[in-house]
């Protein structure tokens, strides 16, 4: 049980750590990587273009929160930086709906482009190796053929919302061939930027550069990447009947069954809450135990877009990977 954080009715315990990733008490506190190998275990849940719900096992919380960190931080991705207004009469000023572009996730693969060199002078400083160019060309007019009564500005005008998809991509050099087969576009098509009405336009050009989460949101390739400990619940005592019924209305549905002898059992612990409901009856007091388990994580990555959670989380491990190395080889300093 040293390895499970007990949950009770008004306080936590067993949360103290070690400065030995892994370290448990009465077992060495010496690291091995055969030991790491054998144990450690990936299970993937879900996974689809967007969302991916994986457990990390038998790994130390340092390691399990700097996957996350990276994720969110330091895992590059492509977003518009400058944005660049030749007209722009509408009632959207020109630092606002920059803003809101710069928001816009685009699905590009990052390793497709270098990193902008800012210490060059501005007319040398983009090309088309580090540099998406991105323009938004719409003026709004009525429609000729919209009904008399009809009261709709998506009828009645032409270009009256301005969406994500209206930002054309104009690939530069040689992003002819290389762009060729996956043409950069916004990962929400239907994100809206503007609204006009007629005889307002908008005209402007939009540089966008690799970054990372940690210069700017918009950098970030995940909207969110979190995890939680895996629930425990450990049923001491045979909890049957109504007791049973009451017992298992105390978790969420699906956490506790109750089996053809009427008898209460933990069906799947890892969609409980820990919300200690059941800690609250008197007649449960004795008959359960609640907690969480120190070196199980339950990842929940959920994409912008840009990449799917399978190339965030690989690319976090190469950044992880790639720190650790240079730490390694990082002379020490006298």
């Amino acid at each position: 049980m040293s390895n499970i954080v007990g949950i009770e009715y008004n306080r936590v315990t067993n949360t103290t750590s070690t400065d030995f990733p892994g370290f448990q008490k009465d077992e060495g506190a010496v690291w091995d990587v055969e030991n790491f190998k054998n144990s450690f275990d990936v299970k993937i849940n879900s996974m689809d273009e967007r969302e991916a719900c994986f457990d990390l096992v038998h790994i130390d919380t340092s390691v399990a929160n700097a996957f996350r960190r990276i994720m969110i931080s330091e895992v590059p991705s492509v977003a518009p930086e400058y944005v660049y207004f030749f007209n722009n009469t509408s009632v959207i000023q020109d630092e606002v709906l920059a803003h809101r572009i710069g928001l816009t996730p685009l699905k590009v693969d990052p390793d497709m482009l270098s990193w902008v060199d800012t210490n060059l002078p501005e007319a040398e400083k983009f090309t088309d190796e580090n540099t998406i160019v991105l323009t938004l060309n719409v003026k709004c007019t009525r429609n000729p053929d919209a009904p008399k009564d009809c009261t709709d500005p998506k009828v009645l005008y032409r270009n009256a919302h301005i969406y994500a998809r209206d930002l054309k991509f104009e690939p530069q050099g040689k992003q002819l061939t290389t762009f060729a087969k996956n043409p950069v576009v916004p990962a929400d098509p239907d994100i809206l930027l503007a609204k006009l009405r007629p005889g307002q336009e908008i005209s402007l050009r939009a540089h966008c550069v690799l970054g990372i989460g940690s210069d700017h949101a918009k950098f970030s390739p995940v909207s969110t990447a979190s995890y939680r400990l895996m629930p425990h619940i450990n049923i001491t005592q045979p909890i049957s009947g109504e007791s049973a019924k009451k017992f298992a209305n105390c978790f969420s549905p699906g956490v506790i069954g109750i089996n053809d002898a009427g008898e209460a059992f933990v069906a799947d612990a890892r969609h409980d809450t820990v919300s200690r409901e059941v800690l609250r009856h008197e007649e449960f007091e004795d008959k359960v135990k609640l907690g969480r388990v120190r070196d199980h994580f339950i990842f929940n990555v959920e994409s912008t877009g840009a990449m799917t959670p399978e190339e965030i989380f690989f690319k976090s491990v190469r950044i992880l990977k790639n720190k650790a190395e240079y730490l390694k080889n990082c002379p020490i300093s006298q």
